[in-house]
């Protein structure tokens, strides 16, 4: 990996929708679906399903901050998931959907506050902000049938229903930062 390169970990749902947003992301090298938040190491897909693992749904993004900006990440991520729910988002339900961004560093922990912060004084939203800022521990990878998801299975139910239309989202709003036009 480009040395270069910092890492977001970030979490609004199901991984499914993050990942396919911020594949289309310039900038982005890569972003791998996976687990990160709670206390058991290695917990499965059933596991983390159940709510008992403590664990998030993530996506950690690997970029590149000359190409894309940790803030733009946080605007794509604001932009596309509901902030304001606690522990869900849509029809998914439990900790393991919260919204939460895990930071890496001092910079990004600062970054991510001051946007919520910003956002709440701008009122984008009826209700306030509820996502989680907490330092970044370990990161355990998803099962491989969870990876590129959408690429993979896009008329699945779920991906024509929830998925696609947040991917449908981010083009329309962020046509700038797409890798390539649509």
């Amino acid at each position: 990996m480009n040395t270069d390169l910092q890492t977001a970990t970030l979490a609004g749902g199901c991984f499914w929708c993050l990942e396919a947003v911020y594949d289309e992301i310039k900038g982005v090298h890569s972003v791998e679906s996976g687990y990160t938040g709670g206390k058991k190491d290695n917990p499965t897909y059933p596991e983390v399903s159940t709510g008992m693992t403590g664990h998030s749904e993530v996506v950690q993004i690997h970029f590149d901050p000359n190409v894309v900006s940790y803030r733009d990440l946080l605007n794509v991520f604001f932009a596309i998931h509901d902030p304001t729910t606690l522990n869900r988002q849509g029809a998914d339900i439990g900790t393991q959907y919260r919204s939460a961004i895990f930071y890496h560093d001092d910079e990004q922990k600062a970054t991510a506050e001051r946007l919520i912060h910003e956002l709440n004084d701008q009122h984008v939203w009826a209700r306030s902000i509820v996502t989680e800022v907490a330092r970044f521990d370990k990161f355990f990878i998803a099962e491989d049938y969870h990876r590129e998801y959408f690429t993979n299975n896009p008329n699945q139910p779920y991906c024509m229903a929830v998925v696609e239309p947040k991917v449908a989202k981010f083009r329309k709003h962020f046509l700038e930062m797409l890798k390539q036009p649509v």
